[in-house]
């Protein structure tokens, strides 16, 4: 039991979640890890002429802001960015995502999005008060709130960004290295996988709004999601990261948190198989003598 308590705590355990039943949709709104969650869905350079392009690039990147507590899109970043490596758009493109050559002409590199992103994070920090699981040093005060990413899938953090960034040995910020993929939490939340993002939504009894490829409207219909998630008792947990050590510290941070409240939630999975007594206590040596690479600018930490 302590093995299993403990396992808990850092975030080994998660809980398999039963979509609500007896016609209790959307009445079980869970206590969540994250006070608030912050949706990115990119579109890039595409083609379908039947050749291999090794090198995607983005062209949209919007960001919300969504509220658990609320369920409110509180503010929203979006821009387009120009692609270097591909700066004329396919017909394709154009035609599955709604974006012109036009807009990526006027817009701005991937370099100087990223900084502009980093201002809006910084500005909303400043406003709401919001922290993430990277680069934490005191939780003393109850007015920190947490805050995490999600994307549809790992494939705008994990790869899209990841190696664009690689490419053109630009800094990324350490905040973008964790995220929680809906995908997936939908796919274990409700027993059933998800046909698209549009599908998904259907399944819920949510109506798409909007254009879908625009990385905007796929944001904000992401969020809509999420939040019926939450209210139909989805605990939302980080399911991916980057960093080369990494613990689920929201469960860490939140000492106080109260998990009664996920009893009904059962058949509790070890996210990584068969981990021993050693494997679980061997988490918080690492916890006490890891560092990741990164480097501090105006204020952001960033990767290596």
């Amino acid at each position: 039991m302590a093995t299993k308590k403990l396992a808990r705590q850092l975030g080994l355990i998660r809980r398999k979640s039963v979509a609500p039943t007896n016609g209790n949709v959307g009445r079980s709104k869970s206590k969540q890890l994250f006070d608030y969650l912050i949706v990115i869905d990119f579109e890039s350079t595409c083609w379908n002429d039947g050749k291999r392009h090794q090198s995607q690039e983005i062209i949209e990147f919007p960001a919300v802001l969504l509220s658990t507590s609320t369920g409110e899109i509180e503010s929203e970043f979006h821009t387009y960015i120009q692609p270097q490596e591909h700066p004329i758009l396919s017909e394709f493109c154009m035609e599955l995502t709604g974006i012109k050559q036009a807009q990526v002409d006027e817009g701005v590199p991937l370099r100087i999005c990223l900084s502009q992103f980093c201002k809006w994070i910084q500005k909303i920090q400043q406003q709401k008060k919001i922290i993430f699981a990277t680069g934490i040093s005191d939780l003393s005060n109850s007015e920190v709130k947490l805050c995490a990413f999600v994307t549809w899938s790992d494939w705008d953090l994990g790869v899209c960004l990841e190696y664009e960034c690689k490419r053109k040995q630009l800094l990324k910020p350490v905040f973008l290295n964790s995220w929680i993929d809906l995908r997936v939490t939908y796919k274990i939340f409700y027993r059933r996988k998800p046909k698209g993002l549009s599908g998904a939504l259907q399944e819920v009894g949510i109506e798409f709004l909007g254009r879908e490829h625009s990385g905007l409207d796929d944001s904000r219909n992401t969020a809509l999601l999420a939040w019926k998630m939450i209210r139909d008792g989805c605990l939302m947990k980080i399911t991916r990261s980057l960093n080369k050590v990494w613990l689920s510290l929201a469960c860490l941070q939140r000492k106080n948190y109260n998990d009664s409240a996920h009893d009904t939630q059962h058949h509790e999975l070890l996210t990584t198989a068969k981990y021993s007594r050693n494997h679980l206590l061997r988490p918080l040596h690492l916890m006490s003598q890891a560092s990741v690479t990164w480097v501090e600018f105006q204020g952001f930490q960033y990767s290596l």
